[in-house]
């Protein structure tokens, strides 16, 4: 009889090991067929202070970590790792460090559309491979449409800043729990894993959080 676990997943949308700790932890959950996942993303914002037009990507990078050296083996050993993952990651090439409040909101709506999965795919996808702007309400609103969602009332309710204070506290939150990076997974509310570790690491984590159960 498969067993229903459900998986907090604290992440952000411009965090590239999130991408990458997101495919493990599908990787890890295909590795255990008798367990029955229930995946909630839990809103985290690298850095909440973003205006919601963005900043230049460029600049803002160099500010952040101003020594170019460190910065590209950073980079290199980051593609490296989505490439074990499937994953190719336009890094250098983004143009605009967006504020992710927006598109933590769609994921929102669209969990309760049981659309959570296509949508987040979708909103790192445009991010990291095709380099489109998710601070942009207009980018949001086309990947909402193509996953089946209201493609106006989408648009109405990021005009309207619907939730917007909701994720800034979950957000609060989390930074109050004592998240300090991300991706963290917490299984079963009882488990907690920081960082986007192997399947194997998460395979192990499941199976501690169903013992601790019984």
């Amino acid at each position: 009889m498969a067993q229903i676990l459900r998986i907090d997943f604290v992440a952000d949308v411009v965090c590239p090991w999130c991408y990458i700790g997101w495919r493990r932890l599908k990787k890890a959950l295909a590795m255990r067929p008798d367990v029955t996942p229930q995946i909630v993303w839990r809103p985290f914002q690298l850095d909440p202070a973003l205006p919601e037009e963005g900043v230049d990507r460029h600049a803002y990078m160099s500010a952040k970590f101003p020594d170019p050296g460190r910065r590209s083996a950073a980079l290199d050993h980051l593609k490296a790792q989505a490439a074990e993952d499937d994953l190719t990651l336009h890094l250098t090439e983004i143009p605009i460090s967006p504020n992710t409040n927006a598109a933590h909101r769609l994921i929102r709506w669209a969990q309760l559309e049981a659309r959570q999965e296509v949508v987040l795919e979708a909103v790192m996808a445009a991010y990291f491979t095709r380099l489109a702007d998710i601070g942009d309400p207009v980018v949001l609103a086309q990947i909402a449409e193509d996953a089946g969602m209201d493609r106006m009332a989408v648009l109405q309710r990021l005009a309207e800043h619907v939730d917007q204070d909701s994720v800034t506290r979950e957000h609060v939150i989390a930074v109050k729990a004592g998240v300090t990076g991300v991706p963290f997974t917490v299984f079963d509310g009882r488990v907690g894993v920081a960082g986007a570790e192997s399947p194997e690491e998460l395979v192990r984590a499941i199976d501690q959080a169903l013992e601790t159960r019984s």
